[in-house]
């Protein structure tokens, strides 16, 4: 029996977080959830986006498949999954980008990972205006950058790759400008690699990348790099497989791991029960890949595919005009597991 914190999310959150829940009880894993809040409708209920009770459910179990979240606009509220991974130093978010047969995408056969640090850069928020006579005149974001974050994040990257017999890790920076932000990372993305000298490796200048990543995707294997670079790059990926309602992600630290779908909750679609559970189902096969279920992650995914391959029932953003809804898609991949 695995005990995991279920945080159904906001908007869409609740209609594919119980569509997901059910595809990991029809594979046959017995899982003990824990169900709390966060985002959005913690708020409405205890008056914060994060509550006490969540946090002291993530520190007992040590995992979770949480839904997409809104934070409240206004009210002094930083965004939820920024302190959720400010909380439990996820410092890896890991989304694979991989193709599916029956998508509207031009692009094929792509299996690609990225791996983002996840609690530097840019996005460490550490920013401030400048003002003179009353007017912001300027602002400054500073990029902060530890060794120890890189090291930790690079070297995640090369055991990712090793331990899921991927051959490759490219690491993209923007040295060449960013000499000692970029720079740094770089240097110890190089002194990584001597140490895993059975995986190829390879360096990429990000504007560069994203070009490559367009042109030619089937060449990359694992990628590694910075906050921001990882945000950007990894949305890219998405839109070569064909959305964001396909990918899921993970959000790792040393003692806890949160897996979620990549989108937003989706607010103006919510309860008219048309939101895509694909990514949301992906997050639960990576949710039991990191429990060692193994044969079940496998079960699941190979059911999604079918359905999606299929295209009989599948929601409107997989094909347009379509009209079947989250949940007769839901019950379609249901029957697949159970086969």
């Amino acid at each position: 029996m695995h005990n995991v914190t279920l945080i159904p999310g906001d908007g869409i959150g609740p209609e594919i977080t119980h569509a997901a829940v059910r595809f990991v009880e029809a594979a046959g894993v017995a899982i003990e959830w824990d169900e709390q809040l966060a985002g959005l409708a913690a708020v409405e209920k205890y008056g914060v986006p994060l509550p006490e009770s969540t946090l002291t459910s993530l520190r007992r179990t040590k995992v979770a498949l949480k839904g997409p979240l809104t934070t409240p606009v206004g009210g002094g509220f930083r965004s939820v999954n920024v302190a959720l991974r400010q909380e439990f130093d996820l410092f890896a978010n890991v989304r694979p980008a991989l193709s599916f047969s029956g998508t509207q995408t031009p692009y094929r056969d792509i299996n690609l990972v990225i791996v983002r640090e996840n609690t530097e850069g840019l996005y460490a928020g550490v920013e401030h205006f400048i003002k003179a006579q009353g007017k912001s005149i300027a602002a400054e974001s500073i990029a902060v950058v530890t060794r120890a974050g890189c090291e930790r994040v690079i070297d995640y990257a090369f055991r990712y790759a090793e331990q899921n017999r991927r051959q490759k890790v490219t690491l993209v920076h923007k040295a060449n400008i960013l000499k000692c932000t970029s720079g740094l990372f770089l240097e110890i993305g190089r002194e990584t690699a001597q140490r895993y000298t059975h995986i190829q490796f390879e360096e990429r200048i990000v504007d560069a990348c994203a070009m490559q990543m367009v042109l030619h995707p089937e060449q990359f294997d694992v990628l590694v790099t910075t906050n921001l670079f990882g945000d950007i790059l990894s949305d890219l990926a998405a839109g070569l497989v064909g959305g964001l309602g396909l990918v899921a992600g993970a959000n790792i630290g040393h003692d806890v791991a949160i897996f979620e779908p990549v989108h937003g909750s989706a607010p103006d679609i919510a309860g008219r029960g048309i939101a895509n559970p694909t990514a949301m189902a992906m997050a639960a096969v990576m949710l039991l890949d990191h429990l060692g279920e193994v044969q079940a992650a496998r079960q699941i995914e190979q059911a999604v595919r079918a359905v999606i391959e299929d295209g009989a029932c599948v929601t409107p953003d997989l094909k347009p005009g379509s009209a079947c809804t989250t949940w007769q898609m839901a019950e379609a991949i249901l029957a697949k597991i159970g086969r």
